[in-house]
């Protein structure tokens, strides 16, 4: 089709995710309740199985004290 953009994807930078936890002595239950999501929601998030809504990510950043997007998150154009 003319015109049409190729869909984008985000995905959470897993590596990233582990050090700042670690850094902050936190382990991935303890994120997962101050994001408050269940622990099930963070490992999809952490393995790729689900990608962040916009809200989601502005609440990662701000627990996890990264500002910029791309240290963060990856973004995947969809064919």
């Amino acid at each position: 089709m003319k015109g049409r953009r190729p869909a984008a994807r985000v995905r959470l930078k897993q590596r990233c995710v582990w050090d700042r936890i670690d850094q902050l002595n936190m382990s991935q239950n303890e994120l997962a309740r101050t994001l408050d999501i269940t622990s099930g929601y963070l490992s999809q998030l952490m393995t790729g199985t689900r990608c962040p809504s916009a809200e989601m990510r502005k609440h990662l950043q701000e627990v996890l004290g990264i500002s910029n997007f791309d240290d963060l998150f990856v973004l995947e154009l969809v064919e």
